[in-house]
């Protein structure tokens, strides 16, 4: 029997995005394995969110490589990204997951079962009927995370994922992140919120003008940043590339 196919490691080899002649990302050196969430900061206009759109496959690199598993192949096998503003469709909760599962290749038969089960792993079983436009804010967040987990993704990708939700829908959309990471779902995301980085992530990669500054494990970076401006970032200065 051959082996699944793998998007992971997910690797970046001097990978270069420009838009015209401005450089969004410049010689990007990292790879991404399997384990704890990978969490990606940096001051505004970093690069944080074209870094996910490259390792989603939605942008090609200038000049470098990206590759998913050793494949240089872009279609999202085993991937699936959610953004800060997730577009509910005009359908109820549950056919917003059902219409995912569909996309996805999930059996008709099977389609309204998957959908109970993935909206009671996001705590949203009871307001199934509900139309998705009527939610929340955070309930709109928890349904596109079922959505992008009908993919039965391998790699989650995640574009400041509470970044307008207040702290309680914080909370409950972290607890679904972790339980995903747990589950085995190497989660790669973007941040502003350093509390929530040191909830969540097992290592951070810093970027700062599209370059990544530093990578290390969540606690070495937090209580022992190397570069001046990892340092400088953490006390809250303005940090701009030197």
């Amino acid at each position: 029997m051959r082996a699944p196919v793998s998007d992971l490691p997910l690797v970046f080899s001097k990978a270069c995005v420009n838009l015209g002649a401005t450089p969004l990302l410049r010689d990007i050196d990292l790879v991404i394995a399997p384990g704890a969430p990978s969490l990606v900061i940096g001051p505004n206009g970093a690069g944080k969110s074209t870094l996910l759109r490259l390792a989603m496959g939605l942008l090609a690199p200038t000049s470098g490589t990206v590759t998913w598993g050793g494949s240089r192949d872009p279609a999202p096998r085993r991937r699936a990204i959610l953004f800060q503003r997730p577009v509910m469709l005009r359908r109820s909760a549950q056919g917003n997951v059902a219409y995912a599962l569909l996309q996805a290749g999930c059996a008709r038969a099977d389609v309204v079962g998957r959908a109970h089960h993935l909206l009671e792993r996001v705590g949203l079983a009871a307001l199934a009927h509900r139309p998705a436009r009527h939610l929340s804010g955070g309930e709109q967040q928890r349904l596109a995370l079922a959505r992008a987990l009908a993919r039965d993704p391998e790699i989650l990708l995640l574009d400041e994922p509470t970044a307008n939700l207040d702290p309680a829908a914080t909370r409950a959309v972290e607890a679904i992140i972790g339980e995903a990471a747990a589950s085995g779902i190497k989660i790669l995301m973007t941040s502003h919120d350093l509390g929530q980085v040191r909830r969540l992530a097992g290592e951070v990669h810093f970027l700062v003008a599209g370059r990544l500054r530093e990578s290390a494990s969540a606690a070495a970076f937090f209580d022992h940043p190397q570069s001046p401006l990892a340092q400088a970032f953490l006390r809250g200065d303005i940090v701009a590339e030197a």
